[in-house]
C-alpha cells in the first residue's frame, strides 16, 4: 500500500521541464554586456544632509572620469519608505570585468577612499546587489524632472523567475504609455530571486493616476492575477532624485 501511494501520489507532482541554460542568460539583454549595482545604505538622521554633501562631491568625478568603465544611474533618497536613507544604482558596461577594474582602480584612489573613510562615520548600516537588467525593460538613460521615483522591490519564489518575466514581458506595453517604465533588474549576488522595478512620476497624484489607469487595459488583471503567487515580500520606497543624480 505504502508504494501504491507513492506512486499515486507522484502523478500530481509537477514535472519541471529541463533547461540547458540559466535564468541570467533567458532573460538579461544579450546585445549588451551591462552589470548594474544597487547600494542601499542607512544614515545617521543627523547626517543626512553632511552624507548628500560628500556624495555630491564624490561620484560625479567617477562617473566623469573615463578611466573608471561605470556611470551613475541615478542616486535618491527614500523619502517614503525606510527613512534616512541613501539609494545609488550604477552600471558597468562591460560587465563582471568592468566592476573588477573600477574597483581595483578606486583602491588605487587617494580621494575616493577618504571619501569612503568619512562616509563610514556617518553610516548606520549598507548593503549592495549586483543586477542584470530584464531584457525586455529599457535602459535606464538621464532625464529631465523634476520627477519622484518609485522603486518597487519583489522577493520572489526561488524558481519562479522565468514565470515572472514571462508575464512581464507582456506586461511591460501597459505601462509605458507615459514614459514611467524607468528600468527593471534581477539580482545575480545579494539577496537572490529579487526584482527591482523603478518607474518615476511627476508627483504622488500622478503615480496613482497612472497605476489605476492600467487596469483600464485587457490584460493587466490577468497579470496581477498569476504574478502575485509568485512573490514572498514586496516593497515600495518613493525616492527623490539629489542634485547628483542623472535621472532628476
Amino acid at each position: 500500500y505504502f508504494w501504491s501511494f507513492l506512486w499515486f501520489k507522484s502523478l500530481f507532482v509537477r514535472k519541471v521541464d529541463p533547461r540547458k541554460d540559466a535564468h541570467s542568460n533567458l532573460l538579461a539583454k544579450k546585445e549588451e554586456n551591462n552589470l548594474y549595482k544597487i547600494q542601499f545604505h542607512n544614515v545617521k538622521p543627523e547626517c543626512l544632509e553632511s552624507y548628500n554633501q560628500l556624495c555630491e562631491g564624490m561620484l560625479p568625478k567617477i562617473h566623469a572620469d573615463p578611466q573608471y568603465s561605470c556611470e551613475l544611474v541615478g542616486t535618491w533618497n527614500t523619502w517614503y519608505g525606510e527613512q534616512d536613507q541613501a539609494v545609488h544604482l550604477w552600471r558597468y558596461r562591460g560587465g563582471y570585468p568592468a566592476l573588477t577594474d573600477v574597483m581595483n582602480k578606486l583602491k588605487q584612489n587617494k580621494e575616493f577612499l577618504d571619501y569612503r573613510k568619512e562616509r563610514g562615520k556617518m553610516l548606520l548600516a549598507r548593503r549592495n546587489q549586483l543586477l542584470l537588467e530584464f531584457s525586455f525593460w529599457n535602459e535606464p538613460l538621464p532625464r529631465p524632472g523634476p520627477s519622484i521615483y518609485e522603486l518597487r522591490t519583489y522577493q520572489l519564489r526561488p524558481g519562479t523567475m522565468i514565470e515572472w518575466g514571462n508575464y512581464w514581458a507582456r506586461a511591460i506595453e501597459f505601462r509605458q504609455h507615459n514614459h514611467e517604465a524607468v528600468g527593471g533588474f534581477f539580482s545575480q549576488i545579494g539577496s537572490l530571486y529579487m526584482v527591482h522595478h523603478l518607474w518615476a512620476y511627476k508627483d504622488l497624484q500622478s503615480r496613482e493616476d497612472t497605476r489605476n489607469a492600467a487596469w483600464q487595459h485587457e490584460g493587466w488583471d490577468e497579470v496581477v492575477y498569476y504574478t502575485v503567487p509568485l512573490i514572498q515580500h514586496m516593497e515600495s520606497r518613493i525616492m527623490i532624485p539629489t542634485r547628483a543624480s542623472p535621472l532628476k
